[in-house]
C-alpha cells in the first residue's frame, strides 16, 4: 500500500490551504480532489472577507485572483409588489488590504492549487475518496479510486456533508432544518456596464442581499455580487422549507422568478449566463459544530460546520482558509511528537479555541435561532413596503399626519410582536 504523510480530502480552500501550509515546511502531501480541477465542484455566493486572514497565508493574498473590493453594501427587502433598498458605501472597506472581495472560485480554487503544488504539494484530480482506512481503531489512510492508500494523518476538507467525518463518527446525518441549499447564475457583462447600472466607481465591488418575497416566505434570501465582468445572482432556501412547500415548488423555479423582479431584471438585461451552479450550506452555527479531530483525522472548512449566517453578513470561505492552516499546524506538532493519536491531534481544536473562527462562531451563536422566524422573511419586507407607501402616498384626501398613518399600520399588538423579535435580535 503506497503511504504518504498526510492525505487531504477535497481541494477546496480549507484543503489546498492545508496542502500548500503542509508542503511549504516539506511535509509530504497529497490532495485528492473528485472534480475535473479545484474549483469545479466548489461554489460560493461570492465574496471572501480578507482582513481575517492576514495572519494565515499572508504572503498569498496580495497576489491572489479576486475580482473587485466590496466597498458597497445593500440591503433589499422585497415584498410582491413593493421594495425598499438600504446602501452603505465606504472609501475605508477600499484600502489596502481591502475589507472584502468579490472571488469566483473556479478561478481562485485554480490558482491556490498552482501555488500549492509549487511548494511540493501533490494534486490527484478527477478521484473521489469513497472509504477510510482503519486499524486497531485509528485511520491510517484512504481508499480511492478503488486503491488503498495510507497516510499518517487524513485532513477532511469534502464539504457540508463531510462523508469522512461520518464515517469516522464524527457525525450524523444531517437534518433538513440545519441545512440550506444555494443555487446561483454566474452572468457575464461588460464591466463598464455593470459599474453603471450599479452605480460603481472604477473597480470598486458591490454586495446586496435580498429578503422577502423572492424565498415565497420560506427561510433564505438572494445575493448578487459584482465580479470585474459578470454577475454572481443567487438564492438561499432552507432544504427543509423547500421540502414541505405546499405546493411544492423546484428550486430553480425560485430563481427564475426573481430574475424577473423589477429591482433584478434591468441588472442583467442583456448578460450571458456562463455557469450555474448548486451548493449545500450548513445554517446550524456554533451549535452545529462537531469535533473536529480524531486518531489519525482532522476535520476542516465545511466539513467541520465552519460557516455562519447572521443575516447582514454570510461567512465560510475565511474560516475554511484559516482552519486548513490551523489542522497543517496541529499535524506539523504531532509529527514533530512522532504521535498522530487523538490526543495528539487535539491540539488543533486549541488552535481553533484560539483563532477568530471559533470565537466568531460563538459570538454569533444565537444569530440561527433569531433567523428561525417566519416573519422576517415575510411580514416585515410586507409591513415595511405598506407603511412606506402610505407615507409617501399624496391622494385627493387631505393628507394626515405621518404619527398617525404609523399607528395605523403599527397596531400596539403589532409592536409587542416587534419588540419580542427585537429582544431575540439583541442576542446576535
Amino acid at each position: 500500500m503506497e503511504k504518504f504523510e498526510v492525505i487531504v480530502v477535497g481541494a477546496g480552500l480549507a484543503g489546498l490551504s492545508a496542502a500548500y501550509a503542509l508542503a511549504q515546511e516539506g511535509v509530504e502531501v497529497v490532495v485528492i480532489e473528485r472534480g475535473d480541477y479545484p474549483g469545479a465542484k466548489n461554489v460560493t455566493g461570492g465574496r471572501l472577507y480578507t482582513r481575517p486572514l492576514q495572519n494565515y497565508l499572508p504572503e498569498l493574498w496580495k497576489e491572489a485572483p479576486f475580482e473587485r473590493p466590496v466597498t458597497n453594501e445593500i440591503v433589499t427587502l422585497i415584498s410582491s409588489d413593493k421594495s425598499l433598498t438600504l446602501r452603505f458605501r465606504s472609501d475605508e472597506f477600499a484600502r489596502p488590504p481591502a475589507h472584502s472581495y468579490t472571488v469566483l472560485r473556479g478561478t481562485l480554487d485554480r490558482w491556490l492549487s498552482r501555488k500549492a503544488e509549487e511548494k511540493g504539494a501533490m494534486l490527484v484530480t478527477k478521484n473521489r475518496v469513497d472509504d477510510l482506512l482503519k486499524k486497531d481503531g485509528k485511520i491510517v489512510g484512504v481508499l480511492a479510486g478503488g486503491e488503498e492508500l495510507g497516510a499518517d494523518v487524513v485532513i477532511a476538507c469534502d464539504g457540508a456533508l463531510s462523508l469522512m467525518a461520518e464515517k469516522a463518527g464524527l457525525r450524523s446525518p444531517g437534518s433538513p432544518h440545519d441545512y440550506a441549499v444555494g443555487f446561483k447564475e454566474v452572468i457575464e457583462l461588460p464591466a463598464q456596464t455593470i459599474e453603471d447600472r450599479l452605480g460603481l466607481k472604477g473597480q470598486e465591488g458591490a454586495a446586496q442581499l435580498f429578503l422577502g418575497d423572492l424565498t415565497g416566505g420560506k427561510f433564505g434570501g438572494g445575493f448578487l455580487y459584482t465580479n470585474r465582468s459578470s454577475l454572481s445572482l443567487g438564492l438561499v432556501i432552507r432544504i427543509k422549507d423547500l421540502a414541505e412547500g405546499n405546493p411544492l415548488k423546484e428550486a430553480p423555479t425560485f430563481l427564475d422568478e426573481f430574475k424577473e423582479r423589477p429591482e433584478i431584471a434591468p441588472l442583467i438585461a442583456g448578460g450571458e449566463m456562463v455557469e450555474y451552479s448548486g451548493h449545500l450550506i450548513s445554517e446550524a452555527g456554533f451549535s452545529g459544530l462537531i469535533r473536529p479531530f480524531a486518531d489519525g483525522l482532522l476535520v476542516a472548512g465545511d466539513a467541520a460546520g465552519f460557516s455562519l449566517n447572521v443575516g447582514l453578513t454570510v461567512r465560510g470561505m475565511e474560516f475554511a482558509v484559516a482552519s486548513g492552516v490551523l489542522a497543517a499546524q496541529a499535524v506539523k506538532q504531532a509529527r514533530e511528537k512522532k504521535d498522530f493519536s487523538a490526543t495528539s491531534l487535539s491540539a488543533y481544536q486549541t488552535l481553533l479555541d484560539d483563532s477568530f473562527v471559533l470565537k466568531d462562531l460563538k459570538t454569533f451563536q444565537h444569530a440561527p435561532a433569531f433567523l428561525d422566524n417566519p416573519r422576517l422573511f415575510q411580514h416585515y419586507p410586507q409591513m415595511t413596503g405598506d407603511l412606506l407607501q402610505s407615507l409617501f402616498t399624496v391622494g385627493l384626501e387631505p393628507k394626515q399626519k405621518f404619527s398617525t398613518t404609523i399607528r395605523e399600520k403599527v397596531s400596539w399588538s403589532e409592536a409587542w410582536e416587534i419588540l419580542k423579535d427585537l429582544r431575540k435580535g439583541l442576542k446576535v
